[in-house]
């Protein structure tokens, strides 16, 4: 009989045997180390798990809105791959507030599913959970309240963000190279770094003005300076882009869907507004990004280049078997097309190509206007490569200093944690020196004569159809995309039927329209020494 009074007095613990998980969030990363919000709610979730007597675990905090998908949360997809990665234990999640949960109906009980499918159990420390029909009416309402008041919130902060572009400032986090700097009387402002704010004003003019025929020469640069410093250039293209596109350079502040036209910023411009349409006009004309067939037949040269004029599908080319021999062909493998396998004979097509090539040339005001910039950015090339000799040697003396100066420390400590420290450092550092070594050791060849390349380049772009046949398929295709904008349609009675102008006689034509001070000043780099299949076709 006491022994049921006892149990009726002492009821089991329903948590028995679960291990606890606190989840803790906040809205910003802001929120996160200005304040002390996630230590809080982690110190009354950790309390209550004492209180109940379940052994905590660990703690899992989120800084990302609580708004839409939870997989979207770092912490919340790595607490539920935690719990996945454990199916023999059973666990407690707690959080302080229902809010913490998620702040959005849905995903609320999105949430609240994926957990029964793994049995654990949920414990709040504002609110008691009930899965019956009252229960489940109440907690809809909390979660369409938090919802309510997300939404509520976003349209504020919406509302003044948007106030303060049309006034024209920047409303939202830096963006490089500038900084959000207080100012007395304008409030926060944009204000440009140096000398990142001067790396990426050079960059931009330098490719607007043809200083930079390429994205990856853009990178380069910007690499070179440290501007980006941990990846190779090729694979900062897409952000290059991106700074290409954005009028917030030029001074401007839009910001199209939520209706804020362009307006002239307060924030300082790196560029003006002439420069950024130069290179938006660039960008829309350009023949960058191009890709080049990995499948290369020397069979079918035109494989890739060529396109149906009919349904503008790539053509395609293979040999078809006669009686006695074999023959070559292309078509169309668009089965949609009219023109689907009709065959077009390789020589009929690549005798039309070489018709078209031979038409590409250039006037001969391009021809001076290419010579002037020549001759400038020669010398800007031989000195920028000097510079580099001379900037890597310095570095060298001063990584061979400091590895010194670390063996010494080595020797002296004590400490043997230290004096991993201090090994792992020498290690590093001479690897940083065997790195220069290697680079100082390529000698970079400047002997080729001025002259020489001059004419290779003038050439070249006076008769691509010479040079398309001295050089290889791989070349080819460059040379292609330097001469074209895209590929060329092709139709089988008329042959090819483009009648716009070439992408390298556009590009110089466009020079003779920019004034000369901007030529002299910035120049283009030298085509010969970025294009392979310029020096091939000696």
């Amino acid at each position: 009989m006491l022994q049921e009074i006892t149990k009726k007095n002492n009821p089991k613990n329903p948590f028995e045997g679960r291990e606890g998980l606190v989840y803790a969030r906040v809205s910003s990363k802001r929120q996160e180390t200005e304040g002390t919000g996630l230590q809080s709610q982690e110190g009354r979730c950790i309390k209550e798990l004492e209180a109940i007597g379940v052994p905590y675990i660990k703690t899992y905090p989120d800084s990302y809105s609580g708004g839409g998908d939870y997989m979207n949360r770092p912490e919340m997809r790595e607490m539920l791959a935690y719990i996945d990665a454990n199916p023999h234990k059973k666990f407690l999640v707690i959080f302080d507030d229902l809010k913490r949960f998620a702040r959005d109906t849905v995903f609320h009980f999105k949430l609240r599913a994926a957990f029964r499918v793994r049995d654990v159990a949920l414990k709040c420390l504002n609110y008691d959970f009930d899965d019956g029909p009252e229960g489940v009416f109440t907690e809809t309402v909390f979660a369409a309240q938090g919802q309510l008041e997300r939404e509520q919130n976003k349209r504020q902060v919406i509302q003044k963000q948007k106030s303060r572009l049309e006034l024209g400032y920047w409303a939202f986090s830096s963006k490089k190279p500038y900084k959000m700097e207080k100012d007395p009387i304008q409030g926060k402002i944009l204000k440009p770094q140096y000398p990142e704010a001067e790396w990426l004003k050079e960059a931009l003019e330098g490719f607007a003005f043809g200083r930079f025929v390429t994205k990856v020469d853009g990178c380069k640069f910007l690499v070179e300076k440290g501007y980006w410093k941990k990846r190779s250039p090729e694979k900062y293209t897409d952000e290059f882009t991106k700074l290409l596109r954005d009028v917030l350079f030029a001074g401007y502040i839009e910001k199209p869907e939520w209706g804020v036209e362009r307006r002239e910023g307060h924030h300082k411009p790196l560029i003006d507004l002439d420069t950024y349409e130069l290179i938006q006009k660039r960008l829309k004309n350009g023949w960058e990004g191009k890709r080049i067939r990995k499948d290369l037949s020397e069979d079918f040269p035109l494989r890739g280049l060529s396109m149906c004029f009919h349904c503008s599908h790539p053509l395609t080319g293979a040999w078809s078997r006669g009686r006695s021999q074999k023959y070559a062909y292309y078509f169309c493998q668009n089965k949609k097309c009219l023109m689907y396998q009709k065959v077009i004979r390789r020589k009929d097509i690549e005798d039309c190509f070489a018709i078209l090539l031979k038409k590409q040339v250039l006037k001969d005001k391009v021809g001076l206007i290419i010579k002037e910039v020549f001759d400038s950015v020669w010398k800007e090339e031989s000195s920028r490569i000097e510079d580099l000799h001379l900037a890597s040697i310095k570095r060298k003396v001063e990584y061979e200093e400091k590895l010194s100066k670390f063996k010494n420390l080595a020797v002296d400590t004590k400490s043997e944690t230290v004096r991993r420290t201090y090994e792992d450092e020498i290690e590093n550092l001479a690897y940083k020196i065997d790195e220069i070594k290697m680079n100082l050791a390529e000698k970079v060849d400047l002997s080729v004569p001025y002259r020489t390349a001059l004419d290779i380049a003038i050439a070249l772009l006076k008769n691509p159809y010479k040079a398309w046949q001295k050089i290889d398929l791989k070349e080819q295709h460059g040379l292609f995309y330097f001469i074209f904008d895209e590929k060329l349609p092709y139709d089988l009675k008329e042959g090819y039927r483009t009648a716009k102008t070439p992408t390298a006689v556009k590009l110089f034509e466009e020079f003779l329209a920019i004034s000369t001070p901007y030529v002299d000043r910035t120049g283009i780099e030298p085509v010969a020494s970025s294009m392979p299949w310029m020096r091939s076709t000696k």
